[in-house]
């Protein structure tokens, strides 16, 4: 991961896009590296409220950073608020390779990504998959 420029990034000035290897409503905001090369990246995701990412898969080990709102984990193959946790701003969760989990929230929600590149995520059921729907 290089940084070529020094930048500041503040919620109100970010130059978020739509993110399609989520469900729709997910946004990003790439702050250094490339989430499609080898390598480590960092991205800001912004989820809008009562939002969910069904259970999936990363091929790599990724960590998550609640920077707004609360954002609840779990792990398995399906969504189930009761096995999962909310976590509050300023927690952190590690997110193993190939280990299948599910995020939701109840209110707009940010969270600052690091992971390693190639991005990618396996939707366990594959009709979860937004860039396979119509």
């Amino acid at each position: 991961m290089v940084a070529d420029a020094h930048q500041v990034f503040e919620e109100g000035t970010i130059d978020w896009k739509d993110e399609p290897i989520l469900p729709r409503g997910a946004r990003s905001a790439l702050v250094v590296g490339d989430p499609s090369k080898a390598g480590v990246f960092i991205a800001y995701l912004k989820f809008p409220a009562n939002y969910v990412i069904p259970a999936h898969t990363h091929p790599f080990t990724e960590v998550v950073t609640v920077l707004k709102g609360r954002v609840g984990n779990g792990f398995g193959d399906r969504l189930d608020r009761e096995k999962g946790e909310l976590l509050d701003i300023g927690s952190s969760f590690i997110l193993p390779a190939d280990h299948p989990h599910y995020l939701w929230n109840d209110e707009e929600s940010v969270v600052l990504l690091i992971a390693t590149g190639p991005w990618d995520i396996t939707y366990v059921n594959p009709g979860d998959d937004p860039r396979k729907s119509p």
